[in-house]
């Protein structure tokens, strides 16, 4: 095909996806900042020390009520083993946070269906249970001390706050779109060129003819180094992924891809930066295990329950669709309204921002702030 046509289809395929996620990804920031702007913060700390179920469970809650955000999660997550928080209830709070949240449901119902959507919770889940019981075994008491220093002395990250009422709301709003916006663009544009290489090339990846259970470990295997590849996290990461299930990978393959937005490479490198090798390397690992099993344990409960999709994959117009007068275009007018408003709202305060992001340096660490 002529590269400019194939440009062309690229860019106006990424358009239409943008199209059909719009109204649900206004909609799911609005409902995450108005979460935000309500959840104290102050104390959150020391109720966080321990590494036993209640304390992950509170941080697991409070990830989720977070935006999605894998940069700010983890800026966070340094922030809270620094301020005492367990390696248990930090990393649970980084995983509710990219996988519990809001946003992210309301675009993988539109994009991949309510089974995907129920799955990515479930699977959520599942990694901070099996994190928080292995996570001792993995990385001993001295080590987790020596990580709590060296995060003490990391540079901070992005920085969330607010004085409540809707201008709180508008500020968290508008921070969590600066610091996603390229994220999610880059989904886009990766969806939508992805989509012009046709299924052929993603079959090529996948192992269809061994016998079971190889196909689904390749998969599950296959779907985070696609992750890693891509560089795109948190809600990003999920237009990739419909283009990934209509090329037929696995369903563990697609819980695999979406789970490993922790792991791309930008994060791994601040890993290293916030906690030293040690202990970067340790939860590394232990997250690329845990993400694996997951997407493997999810995939046996929906597939005893039936609720995997079956039939035809979706086609190249189930996914990217078209413009025209329907529930959508109603739904994205009224976000737009929405967004408008929330942005609105913020720029008549003078562009005073009570929810911080500053912009990452280029290993993906946002500068202190001043």
């Amino acid at each position: 095909m002529d590269p400019l046509r194939v440009i062309e289809h690229g860019l106006r395929d990424a358009l239409l996806m943008t199209y059909q996620v719009w109204w649900a990804l206004v909609l799911g920031f609005a409902v995450s900042a108005v979460v935000q702007a309500r959840v104290p913060r102050e104390r959150v700390q020391a109720a966080l020390s321990g590494s036993g179920p209640r304390p992950v469970a509170l941080a697991t809650a409070l990830g989720a009520a977070s935006s999605s955000c894998s940069y700010a999660a983890v800026a966070i997550a340094r922030s809270l083993l620094a301020m005492g928080a367990s390696a248990a209830s930090a990393l649970a709070f980084q995983l509710a946070a990219t996988n519990l949240v809001v946003e992210l449901g309301a675009v993988l119902w539109v994009l991949l269906g309510w089974q995907f959507t129920l799955a990515e919770y479930l699977g959520g889940i599942v990694m901070i249970v099996l994190i928080a019981v292995a996570l001792r075994r993995v990385v001993p008491p001295e080590l987790e001390r020596r990580a709590r220093e060296h995060a003490l002395q990391a540079a901070g990250g992005h920085e969330h706050g607010g004085e409540g009422g809707w201008s709180a709301v508008a500020e968290h709003f508008r921070g969590d779109w600066r610091m996603l916006w390229r994220e999610i663009a880059l989904g886009m544009l990766l969806a939508g060129f992805a989509a012009q290489l046709g299924r052929g090339v993603f079959s090529a990846l996948l192992v269809r003819h061994a016998p079971a259970p190889l196909p689904l470990l390749e998969n599950v295997l296959v779907g985070p180094l696609v992750a890693v590849a891509s560089f795109v996290c948190s809600v990003g990461n999920v237009p990739l992924a419909a283009v990934l299930w209509s090329g037929g990978i696995s369903f563990a393959g697609v819980l695999a891809f979406l789970f490993a937005d922790l792991v791309v490479l930008p994060i791994l490198a601040i890993y290293r930066k916030y906690y030293g090798r040690g202990f970067a390397t340790r939860i590394t690992a232990l997250m690329l295990g845990a993400m694996a099993l997951s997407a493997l344990i999810v995939d046996g409960i929906f597939s005893g329950l039936g609720l995997i999709p079956g039939g035809a994959r979706p086609s190249h117009h189930d996914i990217f669709g078209s413009v025209r007068l329907d529930h959508t275009l109603v739904l994205d007018v009224l976000a737009t309204l929405l967004f408008a408003a929330l942005i609105g709202l913020t720029l008549r305060r003078g562009g005073a921002s009570a929810h911080h992001c500053a912009a990452r340096g280029p290993d993906g660490v946002a500068p202190a702030p001043r």
